[in-house]
């Protein structure tokens, strides 16, 4: 079966607040505390995502991957507030964690990065955690290489170490 891919619209928030939660257990779980990754619950992740959509919809683009009518997937980006106006941020690319291997991400990020391109945007950074070495080499094999930019955000209970990443595009 393929996969489809679609602007995200208000009813599907509360789906990608539980696909985003469970992406971040499956991804983080090897080197994130367990009461870390416990909070916020899917629902809480829901209600979120619909806070954050209401001020970025217009800013930001969010598309969403299904396969056979299912929600496995999504990306999220806008423009980075860090640099310059040329500059778009990749704020998420998440997958159900069935999803792992079967070229979904790969496809997100393509129309990610298309859609950054036909934004204007000349440069695309985004931010990736330090130990997550699955989601660092993702990335290095899309042509995005760390700046040496660093930062630490929580994650839950958990300080977690980050690294900014950029590409041409």
């Amino acid at each position: 079966m393929t996969v489809t891919l679609r602007p995200a619209t208000g009813d599907d928030l509360m789906g990608v607040g539980a696909l985003h939660q469970r992406s971040r257990v499956a991804a983080y779980s090897s080197f994130l505390p367990a009461a870390a990754l416990a909070d916020p619950t899917p629902e809480a992740m829901g209600r979120y995502w619909v806070e954050r959509w209401q001020w970025e919809r217009d800013t930001h683009r969010m598309t969403v991957a299904e396969r056979a009518g299912r929600l496995v997937g999504f990306s999220h980006l806008g423009p980075d507030d860090e640099d310059d106006p040329a500059t778009g941020l990749l704020n998420a690319i998440h997958l159900d964690p069935t999803e792992q291997g079967r070229g979904v991400g790969r496809t997100l990020m393509v129309d990610a990065l298309d859609a950054m391109r036909a934004q204007g945007w000349r440069r695309a950074v985004l931010w990736v955690l330090r130990e997550n070495a699955h989601a660092r080499s993702f990335y290095e094999r899309g042509g995005w290489t760390p700046t040496g930019a660093e930062r630490d955000e929580h994650i839950g209970t958990a300080l977690t170490p980050q690294l900014r990443y950029a590409r041409p595009l």
